[in-house]
Protein backbone atom coordinates (compact mmCIF):
# COMPACT_ATOMS: atom_id res chain seq x y z
CA UNK A 1 0.00 0.00 0.00
CA UNK A 2 1.40 3.91 -0.69
CA UNK A 3 2.50 5.63 1.89
CA UNK A 4 -0.25 8.25 1.96
CA UNK A 5 1.49 9.74 5.27
CA UNK A 6 -1.33 8.59 7.35
CA UNK A 7 -1.22 6.10 10.26
CA UNK A 8 -3.00 3.71 9.21
CA UNK A 9 -4.18 -0.15 10.26
CA UNK A 10 -2.37 -2.52 7.91
CA UNK A 11 -3.86 -3.72 5.14
CA UNK A 12 -3.16 -6.22 2.20
CA UNK A 13 -3.79 -5.42 -1.71
CA UNK A 14 -7.52 -5.74 -1.47
CA UNK A 15 -7.63 -2.89 1.78
CA UNK A 16 -8.62 -6.10 4.22
CA UNK A 17 -7.00 -5.85 7.31
CA UNK A 18 -4.10 -7.79 7.72
CA UNK A 19 -3.81 -8.01 11.97
CA UNK A 20 -5.70 -6.59 14.55
CA UNK A 21 -5.71 -7.05 18.01
CA UNK A 22 -8.59 -8.79 18.93
CA UNK A 23 -11.46 -7.26 20.91
CA UNK A 24 -14.79 -8.60 22.42
CA UNK A 25 -17.56 -6.39 20.25
CA UNK A 26 -17.70 -4.18 17.59
CA UNK A 27 -20.26 -2.30 15.78
CA UNK A 28 -20.06 -1.94 12.07
CA UNK A 29 -22.71 0.74 10.37
CA UNK A 30 -23.07 0.72 6.88
CA UNK A 31 -23.83 3.16 4.14
CA UNK A 32 -26.87 4.47 2.62
CA UNK A 33 -27.63 7.88 2.05
CA UNK A 34 -29.77 10.32 3.92
CA UNK A 35 -32.37 7.44 4.70
CA UNK A 36 -29.98 4.93 5.84
CA UNK A 37 -28.52 7.13 8.26
CA UNK A 38 -31.23 8.36 9.91
CA UNK A 39 -32.48 4.69 9.83
CA UNK A 40 -29.43 3.83 11.85
CA UNK A 41 -29.82 6.65 14.56
CA UNK A 42 -33.12 5.00 14.69
CA UNK A 43 -31.78 1.56 15.50
CA UNK A 44 -29.41 2.47 17.69
CA UNK A 45 -31.66 4.22 19.78
CA UNK A 46 -34.54 1.66 19.46
CA UNK A 47 -32.09 -0.90 20.97
CA UNK A 48 -30.46 1.55 23.75
CA UNK A 49 -34.02 2.50 25.09
CA UNK A 50 -34.84 -1.40 25.35
CA UNK A 51 -31.86 -1.89 27.30
CA UNK A 52 -28.76 -2.55 25.17
CA UNK A 53 -25.84 0.26 24.65
CA UNK A 54 -24.33 -0.51 21.61
CA UNK A 55 -22.29 2.48 21.69
CA UNK A 56 -19.85 1.14 23.72
CA UNK A 57 -18.69 -1.24 21.35
CA UNK A 58 -14.69 -1.33 21.77
CA UNK A 59 -15.00 -0.99 17.81
CA UNK A 60 -17.09 0.83 15.55
CA UNK A 61 -16.41 0.82 11.95
CA UNK A 62 -18.00 3.74 9.67
CA UNK A 63 -18.78 3.69 6.00
CA UNK A 64 -20.11 6.93 3.76
CA UNK A 65 -23.23 7.37 5.95
CA UNK A 66 -22.31 4.99 8.48
CA UNK A 67 -19.54 7.12 8.75
CA UNK A 68 -21.25 10.32 9.96
CA UNK A 69 -23.76 7.73 12.71
CA UNK A 70 -20.52 6.57 13.78
CA UNK A 71 -19.14 10.18 14.48
CA UNK A 72 -22.81 10.88 15.57
CA UNK A 73 -23.57 8.19 18.05
CA UNK A 74 -19.85 8.82 20.07
CA UNK A 75 -20.68 12.12 20.36
CA UNK A 76 -24.09 12.15 21.61
CA UNK A 77 -27.06 10.22 23.06
CA UNK A 78 -28.95 8.59 20.91
CA UNK A 79 -32.37 10.00 22.39
CA UNK A 80 -31.06 13.03 21.65
CA UNK A 81 -29.97 12.42 17.84
CA UNK A 82 -32.95 10.52 17.25
CA UNK A 83 -35.17 13.70 18.41
CA UNK A 84 -32.87 15.96 16.44
CA UNK A 85 -33.92 13.99 13.03
CA UNK A 86 -37.63 13.83 13.86
CA UNK A 87 -37.80 17.39 14.89
CA UNK A 88 -35.69 18.87 11.71
CA UNK A 89 -37.51 20.93 9.06
CA UNK A 90 -38.49 19.03 5.52
CA UNK A 91 -34.75 19.31 3.46
CA UNK A 92 -34.55 19.37 -0.62
CA UNK A 93 -34.25 16.00 -1.50
CA UNK A 94 -29.93 15.50 -1.95
CA UNK A 95 -27.26 14.64 -5.03
CA UNK A 96 -25.03 11.90 -4.60
CA UNK A 97 -22.15 13.43 -2.50
CA UNK A 98 -23.47 11.85 0.41
CA UNK A 99 -26.42 11.94 2.53
CA UNK A 100 -28.02 14.95 2.54
CA UNK A 101 -25.97 17.03 0.34
CA UNK A 102 -28.68 19.11 -0.90
CA UNK A 103 -27.38 19.19 -4.27
CA UNK A 104 -29.73 17.54 -6.55
CA UNK A 105 -32.77 15.55 -6.62
CA UNK A 106 -33.69 11.79 -7.56
CA UNK A 107 -33.22 12.59 -11.21
CA UNK A 108 -29.41 13.20 -10.48
CA UNK A 109 -29.07 10.47 -8.30
CA UNK A 110 -30.60 8.23 -10.72
CA UNK A 111 -27.86 9.53 -13.54
CA UNK A 112 -24.97 9.42 -10.85
CA UNK A 113 -25.85 5.19 -10.27
CA UNK A 114 -26.16 5.23 -13.93
CA UNK A 115 -23.00 6.30 -14.80
CA UNK A 116 -21.45 4.20 -11.64
CA UNK A 117 -23.17 0.92 -13.17
CA UNK A 118 -21.53 1.62 -16.26
CA UNK A 119 -18.20 2.24 -14.58
CA UNK A 120 -18.46 -1.39 -12.14
CA UNK A 121 -20.05 -3.24 -15.58
CA UNK A 122 -16.65 -2.19 -17.49
CA UNK A 123 -14.19 -3.28 -14.29
CA UNK A 124 -12.38 -6.31 -14.30
CA UNK A 125 -12.09 -6.64 -10.29
CA UNK A 126 -12.82 -4.65 -7.46
CA UNK A 127 -9.36 -2.92 -7.77
CA UNK A 128 -10.12 -2.41 -11.12
CA UNK A 129 -13.75 -0.72 -10.39
CA UNK A 130 -11.63 1.64 -7.48
CA UNK A 131 -9.27 2.72 -9.88
CA UNK A 132 -12.16 3.75 -12.47
CA UNK A 133 -14.18 5.64 -10.39
CA UNK A 134 -11.42 7.21 -8.78
CA UNK A 135 -10.23 8.67 -12.19
CA UNK A 136 -14.35 9.37 -13.08
CA UNK A 137 -14.59 11.36 -9.96
CA UNK A 138 -11.45 13.29 -10.67
CA UNK A 139 -12.94 14.39 -13.97
CA UNK A 140 -15.85 15.86 -12.15
CA UNK A 141 -13.41 17.49 -9.73
CA UNK A 142 -11.64 18.98 -12.89
CA UNK A 143 -14.68 20.30 -14.07
CA UNK A 144 -16.43 21.63 -11.20
CA UNK A 145 -15.22 25.31 -10.16
CA UNK A 146 -13.37 24.03 -6.85
CA UNK A 147 -16.28 25.67 -4.31
CA UNK A 148 -18.12 22.29 -3.63
CA UNK A 149 -15.33 21.17 -1.43
CA UNK A 150 -15.81 23.85 1.02
CA UNK A 151 -19.67 23.40 1.39
CA UNK A 152 -19.40 20.04 1.92
CA UNK A 153 -17.13 20.11 4.47
CA UNK A 154 -19.42 22.78 6.47
CA UNK A 155 -22.02 20.46 5.72
CA UNK A 156 -20.84 17.45 7.59
CA UNK A 157 -19.15 19.44 10.27
CA UNK A 158 -22.99 20.71 11.32
CA UNK A 159 -23.82 16.85 11.40
CA UNK A 160 -21.79 16.04 14.04
CA UNK A 161 -22.43 16.43 17.74
CA UNK A 162 -18.23 17.08 18.48
CA UNK A 163 -15.36 17.98 15.56
CA UNK A 164 -12.97 15.79 17.60
CA UNK A 165 -12.44 12.13 17.15
CA UNK A 166 -13.94 10.19 20.47
CA UNK A 167 -11.14 8.33 22.72
CA UNK A 168 -12.03 4.77 21.05
CA UNK A 169 -11.46 2.84 18.56
CA UNK A 170 -13.19 4.21 15.37
CA UNK A 171 -12.41 3.46 11.88
CA UNK A 172 -14.01 5.09 8.76
CA UNK A 173 -13.22 4.21 5.30
CA UNK A 174 -12.73 5.93 2.05
CA UNK A 175 -10.84 5.04 -1.27
CA UNK A 176 -8.09 7.21 -2.89
CA UNK A 177 -9.28 8.38 -5.95
CA UNK A 178 -5.70 8.70 -7.26
CA UNK A 179 -4.69 5.12 -6.94
CA UNK A 180 -7.90 3.36 -6.23
CA UNK A 181 -6.44 2.03 -2.84
CA UNK A 182 -8.62 1.38 -0.02
CA UNK A 183 -7.77 3.95 2.94
CA UNK A 184 -9.25 3.67 6.38
CA UNK A 185 -9.03 6.71 9.05
CA UNK A 186 -8.85 6.60 12.93
CA UNK A 187 -7.81 9.29 14.91
CA UNK A 188 -4.04 8.47 14.92
CA UNK A 189 -4.35 9.16 10.52
CA UNK A 190 -3.82 12.74 11.35
CA UNK A 191 -6.88 13.85 8.92
CA UNK A 192 -9.75 16.10 11.32
CA UNK A 193 -12.75 14.02 12.23
CA UNK A 194 -14.99 15.94 10.01
CA UNK A 195 -12.93 15.44 6.79
CA UNK A 196 -12.31 11.45 7.45
CA UNK A 197 -16.65 11.77 7.33
CA UNK A 198 -16.81 13.96 4.55
CA UNK A 199 -14.42 11.63 2.25
CA UNK A 200 -16.33 8.54 3.04
CA UNK A 201 -19.22 10.04 2.21
CA UNK A 202 -18.58 11.16 -0.67
CA UNK A 203 -19.76 9.07 -3.67
CA UNK A 204 -19.64 11.93 -6.86
CA UNK A 205 -16.93 14.97 -6.58
CA UNK A 206 -14.15 13.15 -4.62
CA UNK A 207 -12.90 15.05 -1.42
CA UNK A 208 -9.47 16.74 -0.80
CA UNK A 209 -7.33 15.99 2.05
CA UNK A 210 -3.60 17.36 1.95
CA UNK A 211 -2.96 16.90 -1.45
CA UNK A 212 -5.21 14.08 -1.77
CA UNK A 213 -8.81 12.68 -3.08
CA UNK A 214 -11.10 10.60 -1.44
CA UNK A 215 -14.34 8.73 -2.68
CA UNK A 216 -16.65 7.15 -0.50
CA UNK A 217 -15.70 3.98 1.31
CA UNK A 218 -18.45 1.87 0.36
CA UNK A 219 -15.92 0.84 -2.59
CA UNK A 220 -13.57 -1.07 -0.53
CA UNK A 221 -16.49 -3.29 0.78
CA UNK A 222 -19.74 -2.20 0.96
CA UNK A 223 -20.13 -2.65 4.75
CA UNK A 224 -16.76 -3.34 5.21
CA UNK A 225 -17.44 -5.48 8.36
CA UNK A 226 -13.90 -7.31 7.61
CA UNK A 227 -12.21 -4.60 9.44
CA UNK A 228 -14.03 -5.89 12.95
CA UNK A 229 -11.81 -9.19 12.49
CA UNK A 230 -10.54 -10.17 15.15
CA UNK A 231 -13.88 -9.25 17.85
CA UNK A 232 -15.53 -11.89 19.71
CA UNK A 233 -18.86 -10.40 18.61
CA UNK A 234 -19.74 -8.74 15.63
CA UNK A 235 -22.78 -6.62 14.78
CA UNK A 236 -23.81 -5.00 11.44
CA UNK A 237 -26.49 -2.99 10.70
CA UNK A 238 -26.89 -2.78 6.91
CA UNK A 239 -29.04 -0.07 5.81
CA UNK A 240 -28.56 -1.69 2.29
CA UNK A 241 -29.43 -4.77 3.65
CA UNK A 242 -26.41 -6.62 2.37
CA UNK A 243 -27.40 -5.75 -1.50
CA UNK A 244 -24.61 -5.36 -3.23
CA UNK A 245 -23.66 -3.67 -7.18
CA UNK A 246 -20.48 -5.90 -7.85
CA UNK A 247 -20.55 -9.11 -9.23
CA UNK A 248 -20.46 -11.75 -6.42
CA UNK A 249 -17.36 -13.38 -7.42
CA UNK A 250 -15.75 -9.91 -6.22
CA UNK A 251 -16.69 -10.85 -2.84
CA UNK A 252 -18.19 -7.22 -1.88
CA UNK A 253 -21.22 -8.31 -0.61
CA UNK A 254 -21.93 -8.74 3.14
CA UNK A 255 -22.04 -12.23 3.12
CA UNK A 256 -18.85 -12.78 2.16
CA UNK A 257 -17.45 -10.55 4.73
CA UNK A 258 -19.74 -12.60 7.60
CA UNK A 259 -17.95 -15.71 6.59
CA UNK A 260 -14.48 -14.05 6.37
CA UNK A 261 -15.49 -13.09 10.23
CA UNK A 262 -17.12 -16.15 11.51
CA UNK A 263 -13.86 -18.30 9.89
CA UNK A 264 -12.03 -16.07 12.12
CA UNK A 265 -13.55 -17.02 15.26
CA UNK A 266 -16.19 -14.34 15.38
CA UNK A 267 -19.64 -14.72 16.21
CA UNK A 268 -21.84 -11.99 14.22
CA UNK A 269 -25.03 -10.98 14.01
CA UNK A 270 -26.84 -8.72 10.94
CA UNK A 271 -29.64 -6.35 11.29
CA UNK A 272 -31.52 -5.36 7.72
CA UNK A 273 -34.12 -2.85 6.82
CA UNK A 274 -37.25 -4.33 7.81
CA UNK A 275 -40.35 -4.32 5.54
CA UNK A 276 -41.47 -0.93 7.75
CA UNK A 277 -38.17 0.33 7.06
CA UNK A 278 -38.22 -0.35 3.45
CA UNK A 279 -41.12 1.66 3.16
CA UNK A 280 -40.01 4.39 5.25
CA UNK A 281 -36.78 4.61 2.77
CA UNK A 282 -39.56 5.47 -0.41
CA UNK A 283 -37.64 5.57 -3.61
CA UNK A 284 -34.84 7.56 -3.02
CA UNK A 285 -32.14 6.97 0.40
CA UNK A 286 -30.26 10.66 -0.94
CA UNK A 287 -34.26 12.33 -0.09
CA UNK A 288 -33.81 13.74 3.57
CA UNK A 289 -37.77 14.28 4.08
CA UNK A 290 -37.47 10.04 4.65
CA UNK A 291 -35.08 10.54 7.33
CA UNK A 292 -38.09 11.10 10.04
CA UNK A 293 -39.87 7.72 9.24
CA UNK A 294 -36.72 5.81 8.66
CA UNK A 295 -35.91 6.86 11.97
CA UNK A 296 -39.02 5.60 13.33
CA UNK A 297 -38.77 2.30 11.45
CA UNK A 298 -35.00 1.64 12.86
CA UNK A 299 -36.32 2.99 16.12
CA UNK A 300 -39.36 0.32 16.15
CA UNK A 301 -36.96 -2.38 14.54
CA UNK A 302 -34.26 -2.03 17.44
CA UNK A 303 -36.71 -1.99 20.00
CA UNK A 304 -38.02 -5.18 18.63
CA UNK A 305 -34.84 -6.65 18.27
CA UNK A 306 -33.19 -5.87 21.87
CA UNK A 307 -33.80 -8.84 22.95
CA UNK A 308 -32.90 -11.67 21.06
CA UNK A 309 -29.59 -9.48 20.39
CA UNK A 310 -28.96 -8.90 24.55
CA UNK A 311 -27.58 -12.25 24.46
CA UNK A 312 -25.37 -12.41 21.79
CA UNK A 313 -23.99 -8.95 23.07
CA UNK A 314 -23.46 -9.86 26.72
Amino acid sequence: MRDSGLNQPEVDATGRVRTRAAGERALVLGGGGSAGNAWLIGVVAGLFDAGLDVTRADLIVGTSAGATAAAQITGAAPAGLLADILAAAPRQAAGPAGYGGGRAAAGTVADHLERTARIIAAAEDAADMRRRLGAAALDLAAASDGSWQARWRATVAARLPRQRWPERAVLMTAVDAGTGEPVVFDRHSGVELADAVAASCSSGVPFGIGGRAYIDGGYRRNENADLAAGHRRVLVLSPLGGRTRTPLSWGMQLAAQVDELRDGGSRVETVLPDGDSLEAFGGNLMDPSTRPPAARAGYAQGRALAGRLAGFWG
